[in-house]
């Protein structure tokens, strides 16, 4: 025998990357090999993944809810860098709100002062309280600038030397008058006198680096001040970024309970599809098993569980569903040609691990994405989606129809589950007939016009919060009902925008800074959404006059440098108005709401005025308060929304591309994603839903549940194509093999989410609608925008040759 060319050994060796059909070939053999080693040792593969099971188990029992406010702020913004740099000289952005109100009556008694002295020293000796913050009418940073003969002078409000026992008629009458005089009416007193605020700021981290527990927090809030102070005679009103989180946490309970609801509907569900108690326990102990994992890797790289992230588990597990019901789909079918169980399973494990891999790791990209936002808890939320997505093409495409092989089931139960099945689905013989050319002319055209409207409807829908208070929770909870009666009886309002004036260092004979910022404030101060504004140039104006004699004409900012001084020494004493040489001052602007449009609203008043009255060597910047650090969350999701549904779609299209290697697949693939998309804004905005970084990730996985519906139906469709069927026959028989499965899926997982609008979150119960709505959504695209396109993409640019389905779809 003539030795063998070493040339032609090595290319029979070496891999051509630009064949197809060498590509193809070395995928399914390789698909082939992976198919008989796992089934050759598929006890053994088993047991190692019950055992890591078991160690994630172990893991994941310690995890815990996780809550923090800079978690909230993006990385690099503006706004932050400003918050940041300056946070200790403003007024800080995580603050606490406490309001004593007296249920009868005013405020100005003997009890109703002695119980705001003692809820006052409770919160000043809360874990992680900034004590210097602390500011009610007991703190002997409120006074009073009052002036004598002498000219003026700032007391204490209330006298350090007077305790609650003092407290007497008369004391109290002159305290009350103090009070009116000091201009506390509106801002610690409500204008109604009938409650009194203590206002306190939250260090995120305390003396020994640890960060502050919110949901730990919240229970102390309950116990130290609402459970021990309120009675039949006093309310405790408790506002702040620490007993918002801490309020979604205690919620987050119920959205377990929900989502066992959900699990139990689902379980049903899946039963009477298949009749059998093995193949209903297989998808959903199979996607159990990736949430057990996906929380142990999360206990392992240090994260917790964010509240607001609470639901992303449920979603991935709803994905795990989606693909379990396409594997017991695709194995009872096998069954019912005559195949034993072994054999039926490994048709499953070649047949679906491709479509149902691509379909995974257009989903793992979409969460991928999410890291686009520079947010740290939308960056874990993306990690925590993207570890679930990932281990499903383990438990879900792998361990599911090992699992399956060891079971026996016979021919009789499945031709038996096979005739339920036909009978059920007599009527997707109608809906195929969307393949006929005519019917699909028709459902493209209805596709385009309700594509066009949501594009329309949809474009001017809400970045960020759409409803004022805490959007997470519904208007009757508690938090919300304390903030809209705060809101209602003090001028300061809740949200506030701090705009920060910087001028060059030793600035405090700097008039011109002082003259600025007058106008500035003239400028906002009658904005919509403005309630009122407490600015450096305010307290110019007020000190003055009190310096004056009281005399009106003098409310002015001095012009002569050294009264302008002088005035900035006795302003340096109250905080959150400037730095010790001046260089920075603040505005602070009080908002009605905290909603998008609001905030909106007034930073583009700031910067239009930043734009048109420019002084030299002062410069504002932007913007610290809770509402900068909303605008900045805002500003970030909108910005990152549309490269990161480019990227979606992009990898959508390489795969589809890569796969099916035709154009064809591509835009029958990706239009009904998109149009699904469009029509899921429109509804948000219908429903006043906002795009947050709570809704936002579901709006990705909507377009990875949609992937999965696409990907199944093509993936048979090529198959029959390569047959020698013509497209409308192909089509027919995609829908009727898949078609119960998808629409199965979607409605049982739709009615599954259903359950979340009865739960007291209200953005769960908003998730769950959108949920809902987006499932049924992309079925509906995936059953007739879908076909109609192929059809009419087959007319349009006919085949030169017979269809060839890749080797490894080729089952």
């Amino acid at each position: 025998m003539a030795p063998q060319n070493p040339t032609e050994k090595h290319y029979k060796i070496m891999l051509n990357p630009l064949s197809v059909d060498e590509v193809d070939g070395f995928l399914t053999r390789s698909l082939r090999r992976l198919e008989a080693v796992c089934f050759r040792r598929r006890r053994s593969i088993l047991l190692v993944l019950g055992l890591f099971t078991a160690l994630m188990g172990w893991f994941a029992l310690q995890l815990r809810m996780d809550a923090g406010f800079e978690k909230q702020m993006p990385v690099g913004h503006e706004y932050i860098q400003t918050f940041n740099q300056y946070r200790d000289d403003v007024l800080g952005a995580n603050r606490l709100n406490i309001v004593v109100k007296a249920r009868k009556g005013t405020i100005w008694t003997q009890a109703a002062l002695g119980r705001l002295y003692e809820v006052t020293q409770a919160v000043s000796f809360l874990p992680n309280v900034d004590r210097l913050g602390v500011q009610s009418l007991w703190t002997p940073n409120s006074f009073v600038n009052e002036i004598t003969e002498e000219g003026f002078r700032a007391d204490p409000l209330i006298a350090g030397t007077i305790t609650p026992k003092d407290l007497t008629g008369d004391v109290i009458a002159a305290i009350q008058r103090a009070a009116s005089q000091g201009g506390f009416v509106g801002t610690l007193i409500a204008r109604d006198q009938t409650s009194a605020m203590i206002v306190a700021e939250l260090l995120e981290h305390d003396r020994d680096g640890h960060r502050i527990d919110y949901v730990a927090y919240n229970r102390i809030l309950e116990e130290q001040l609402r459970s021990k102070f309120e009675d039949a005679d006093f309310e405790i009103q408790i506002i702040g970024f620490a007993k918002q989180i801490g309020d979604i946490a205690d919620g987050a309970s119920a959205v377990l309970e929900f989502c066992a609801i959900a699990l139990v509907l689902t379980a049903l569900a899946v039963y009477w599809y298949c009749q059998s108690v093995r193949f209903t326990l297989l998808p959903i102990l199979c996607s159990l098993t990736s949430l057990v994992w996906q929380f142990g890797t999360l206990k392992l790289l240090g994260y917790g569980l964010d509240p607001l992230a609470v639901l992303v588990p449920f979603l991935v597990f709803a994905i795990g569903v989606s693909h379990g019901v396409q594997q017991i789909n695709f194995i009872v079918r096998e069954l019912s040609h005559g195949r034993t169980t072994e054999e039926a399973a490994r048709a499953s494990f070649t047949g679906l691990l491709i479509p149902g891999t691509l379909a995974l790791v257009t989903a793992f990209v979409s969460f991928v994405t999410l890291v686009l936002i520079p947010i740290p808890m939308v960056r874990e939320l993306a990690i925590t989606a993207s570890l679930g997505v990932g281990y499903k093409i383990v438990t879900n495409l792998v361990m599911l129809p090992l699992a399956a092989s060891l079971c026996h089931f016979t021919k009789d139960y499945a031709d038996r589950a096979m005739l339920k099945r036909e009978r059920r689905s007599t009527w997707l013989r109608a809906l195929a007939r969307v393949a006929e050319p005519r019917n699909a002319a028709v459902v493209i055209g209805i596709t385009a016009a309700v594509f066009a409207l949501a594009v329309w409807q949809s474009s001017d829908r809400v970045v960020g919060t759409v409803q004022p208070g805490a959007p997470e929770l519904r208007p009757e909870a508690r938090f919300n009902r304390d903030a809209v009666a705060i809101s209602g009886s003090y001028d300061t309002g809740l949200d506030w925008l701090s705009v920060i004036f910087e001028a060059p260092p030793e600035s405090c004979e700097n008039v011109s800074v002082g003259l600025y910022q007058d106008r500035f404030v003239a400028a906002m101060q009658y904005v919509p959404g403005v309630l009122s504004a407490l600015s450096f140039s305010g307290q110019l104006r007020t000190y003055n006059q009190g310096y004056n004699e009281g005399n009106p004409k003098m409310s002015v900012v001095p012009i002569d440098p050294g009264n302008y001084a002088s005035l900035a020494t006795e302003i340096g004493r109250v905080r959150g108005f400037m730095n010790k040489d001046c260089s920075m001052t603040a505005v602070h602007l009080f908002l009605t709401d905290h909603k998008a449009t609001t905030i909106e609203r007034v930073i583009h008043e700031v910067k239009a005025f930043r734009e048109r009255d420019r002084e030299e060597g002062i410069r504002i910047r932007l913007a610290s308060g809770n509402a900068g650090v909303q605008a900045a969350v805002n500003e970030e999701v909108h910005k990152s929304e549309l490269p990161m549904m480019l990227y979606v779609y992009a990898a959508i299209v390489i795969l589809v591309a890569l796969v099916y290697r035709d154009f064809r697949a591509v835009i029958a693939c990706c239009l009904p994603l998109t149009v699904g998309t469009f029509i899921g804004y429109w509804f948000m905005k219908e429903l006043e839903i906002g795009l947050t970084v709570a809704t936002l990730p579901v709006m990705v996985l909507a377009v990875g549940i949609g992937v999965d519906y696409a990907f199944y139906i093509y993936n048979r469709l090529q198959l029959h194509l390569a047959q020698g069927q013509n497209i409308v026959k192909a089509l027919e028989h995609a829908i009727l093999e898949v078609g119960t499965a998808t629409i199965f899926t979607a409605i049982t997982l739709a009615v599954g989410v259903a359950t979340w609008m009865f739960s007291e979150l209200k953005f769960q119960a908003d998730m769950g609608k959108l949920l809902a709505f987006m499932f049924m959504v992309n079925m509906v695209m995936a059953m007739t925008a879908l076909p109609a396109l192929a059809v009419w993409l087959e007319r349009l640019f006919p085949r030169r040759g017979a269809v060839r389905a890749p080797g490894i779809l080729a089952h």
